[in-house]
């Protein structure tokens, strides 16, 4: 079996249990952004990410099942059978054996696949009404991680397509490969970044960052695939600054069970390259680190206390964030950006390629599809209809609206281009 698959498995698996994100029962923490209420967003049509669909997956479910909090769920809300959750395990376990024989994540995987084929074997175990059951409880989970008594609605999602924050946010737009930061409602700075796996999406939601953890320890969870590693063994920390640590010199949660963290190649940034996480290399997380803190108006992240903390490999330190600052996971396929209408695959198969969402953008910024040359409408709708990874086309007419072009851009060591910052308008 490919060695690196087996490892690479295990990322999302430590987000769940190793202590390498917020517990659960901290995940529902109020959000405040800042001490002064940022103005609400004005309405305006649904954005793709505020109706993006569950990405059950058994990948993602054998990872679930090793959460005692998630199995309670099961038991307490599904009524479900120790045998019946012993039958979702082998299932679960069996896809991931199948994706290690295939060496599955060479390639970019078929979400849409991935997702008939949890929802054929959750049928067969469960039938039709507890598959339906679980799949909502899965999506719970996956959007928000454990959502039990989360209540809070002081901070949402942007509204709109497109939308541009107006406060102090990250914004992730999965299909765009691409982390942006606002501070104030400025665009401050822009990384390109690798995303979750089709077997292993990331959520689509509002999650948070609250502290930023430094040269951070691995503990591999008690699996059966672990035994078949070398120099791991469950249970046992992986030291901070260790060679087969996955997690780089910096981790961010947000939120079960996703995370912002370094140790990914250059090679991986733009591409599927994680396991429920936003993926940076190592120089980039360290920028990201620095860049969130003067945001957050963390003070005592400086740079030099940034090298400080860098320079001892193995020893963990955990900073607070002064400010906790919301992060927005979008699947945004059609953005408009500065005058060009940007096109991106639908790398988890939403079908969020629509004219109906073509035309929310165009209109969320005074335009209208019919207004546009006929050269236009017909290049638009036959990149709708097939689109590689991007495609970009200049509408002309509204170059100072949408949403902003990168600035910075932080590739990864490969090309860095941007412009100044532009404050929302």
């Amino acid at each position: 079996m490919n060695g690196f698959l087996r490892f690479a498995i295990f990322i999302l698996l430590a987000c769940l249990l190793a202590g390498c994100v917020t517990p659960s029962n901290n995940s529902n923490t109020p959000v405040a952004t800042t001490t002064t209420p940022s103005p609400s967003p004005s309405a305006s049509p649904a954005t793709t990410s505020e109706t993006a669909s569950v990405q059950m997956t058994l990948p993602l479910l054998d990872a679930l099942l090793t959460d005692e909090n998630f199995i309670g769920r099961l038991k307490q809300d599904l009524k479900l059978s120790d045998e019946q959750i012993a039958s979702l395990k082998r299932v679960s376990s069996a896809e991931i054996g199948r994706l290690q024989e295939t060496n599955a994540e060479d390639t970019d995987g078929n979400a849409a696949d991935a997702r008939t084929r949890a929802s054929e074997e959750l049928r067969k175990i469960l039938g039709d009404e507890k598959a339906r059951q679980l799949g909502t409880v899965i999506n719970d989970y996956w959007s928000k991680g454990d959502p039990a008594g989360d209540a809070d609605k002081t901070v949402e999602m942007s509204k709109g397509p497109n939308a541009v924050p107006s406060d102090t946010r990250v914004v992730v737009n999965i299909p765009a490969f691409r982390m942006d930061l606002f501070q104030d409602g400025s665009l401050v700075k822009s990384y390109k970044v690798g995303i979750g796996y089709p077997e292993f999406p990331l959520p689509f939601g509002l999650r948070k960052a609250q502290t930023i953890i430094f040269n951070p320890t691995w503990t591999p969870p008690d699996s059966p695939w672990v035994a078949k590693m070398k120099n791991v063994t469950a249970g046992e920390t992986v030291k901070a600054g260790d060679k087969d640590n996955p997690l780089g010199p910096i981790k961010i949660p947000i939120g079960l069970p996703s995370l912002i963290h370094g140790g990914k190649s250059a090679a991986k940034i733009g591409k599927f390259a994680s396991h429920g996480c936003v993926g940076l290399t190592n120089a980039q997380v360290k920028d990201f680190a620095a860049q969130l803190a003067k945001a957050s108006n963390t003070s005592e992240l400086s740079e030099s206390a940034i090298a400080s903390y860098m320079e001892d490999k193995e020893k963990t330190k955990t900073v607070k964030l002064n400010q906790t600052v919301p992060v927005e996971l979008r699947s945004e396929t059609i953005v408009l950006e500065e005058g060009k209408l940007h096109i991106y695959k639908d790398v988890y198969a939403q079908e969020t390629n629509t004219e109906e969402n073509l035309r929310a953008v165009l209109e969320a910024n005074g335009v209208r599809f019919e207004d546009l040359s006929e050269q236009q409408r017909t290049e638009i709708l036959n990149a709708l209809k097939d689109v590689k990874k991007e495609t970009v086309i200049d509408i002309g007419s509204v170059t100072n609206k949408g949403y902003p072009a990168p600035v910075a851009l932080d590739t990864g060591g490969t090309d860095k281009r941007g412009s100044k910052p532009r404050a929302r308008t």
